[in-house]
């Protein structure tokens, strides 16, 4: 990977909501910038991170238990519990993670927490410039979770 950092091929300030916005706000937000997932903060001025919502938690967590998008928390139903790199690190020990933990993205952030930016498989695929490494990784992370 030419010892290539987090930093090199993050998404820089990606979008992100408030553990106090709504599932229909966060849905819209995904739907607007054509993402699959939204980072969620502290406050938009601080962009400590404490969350993450993907599109698959709204169908889930959301739609499928019969709650009101409009009147159901964001922090009801995103993951708390994530795993993270900062942007020096070295990005193999990013792939590894997402490869061995099967994340489709991984949040960056500073040493205090801050959001700095998220590594994404569409990331991968237009910023490394080894398309076999690359496929690799994405597989990996693709693979189902049962065994086929």
């Amino acid at each position: 990977m030419n010892s290539k950092k987090c930093s090199d091929v993050m998404t820089k300030d990606p979008t992100c909501c408030l553990a106090a916005d709504t599932a229909q706000m966060a849905a819209q937000t995904m739907k607007t910038q054509d993402i699959g997932a939204v980072l969620v903060v502290d406050s938009q001025e601080t962009k400590k991170l404490v969350g993450i919502v993907t599109d698959r938690d709204l169908a889930l967590k959301v739609v499928a238990a019969g709650l009101d998008p409009r009147k159901t928390a964001v922090e009801a139903v995103m993951a708390r519990d994530m795993v993270m790199c900062a942007p020096q690190d070295d990005l193999q020990r990013a792939l590894d993670a997402m490869s061995k933990r099967q994340l489709r993205r991984i949040p960056v952030v500073d040493g205090k927490g801050r959001l700095a930016g998220i590594i994404a498989q569409a990331d991968l695929a237009t910023k490394l410039e080894q398309p076999e490494a690359t496929g690799k990784v994405v597989e990996q992370i693709s693979r189902s979770k049962r065994a086929a």
